[in-house]
């Protein structure tokens, strides 16, 4: 989450009191593949995520 916010400070021109990161974890799974699930790595993947919400 902090990578991705860097990101898109240093290459988005957005100023940094525009953005903010919140991360969730396995709080807010897409799917059902938590910890001790079997799943395959892409199901994995799909929770491996980072969304943002755009504000003008």
């Amino acid at each position: 989450m902090r990578a991705t916010v860097s990101y898109i400070i240093r290459n988005g021109n957005i100023h940094w009191r525009r953005i903010r990161g919140k991360a969730y974890g396995e709080r807010k799974l897409i799917n059902n593949c938590g910890n001790d699930v079997p799943c395959t790595e892409e199901e994995h993947q799909e929770n491996r995520r980072s969304e943002f919400i755009v504000i003008k």
